[in-house]
């Protein structure tokens, strides 16, 4: 009788990726969790504590495939440090400043209306919005 392929396995393969050992390593690591937004650096930390053998230079080019692949989206929302997010539905972000946290705006909370008609020969393929926090002053 065959063994049943891993769940990420066949994620990777239903997304076009070939699950490749380095893609499966990081894509457990990545979707273990459920919902999450982690940067390059964060996953890579990871995996070195999980023992997964992989470079930091691996880590981003795996991400940017996931990415391509539409398996998770990218969030940029603090300068040069970039987001991926394994949420991929439209769906907002609260960005706590000073704690570089990124949270999900709950669903139906936030209504984007009167949107700009895009350019000739363009459609908008995602609305991203970023709600920054931060702690209260007194």
């Amino acid at each position: 009788m065959a063994e049943a392929m891993p769940e990420i396995e066949v994620k990777l393969r239903r997304y076009g990726l070939r699950p490749t050992r380095q893609r499966v390593a990081l894509g457990d690591l990545l979707f273990a969790k459920g919902d999450r937004h982690l940067t390059v650096e964060e996953l890579h930390e990871e995996a070195i504590i999980a023992g997964v053998p992989v470079s930091l230079a691996t880590v981003y080019n795996t991400l940017h495939q996931f990415t391509e692949a539409g398996l998770i989206r990218v969030l940029a929302v603090e300068g040069a440090k970039t987001y991926f997010d394994t949420n991929t539905s439209d769906h907002h972000h609260f960005f706590v400043e000073g704690r570089n946290e990124v949270l999900d705006v709950p669903i139906g909370n936030l209504v984007i209306g009167n949107l700009p008609e895009p350019p000739e020969g363009m459609e908008i393929a995602h609305v991203d919005v970023v709600i920054r926090l931060r702690e209260k002053r007194s």
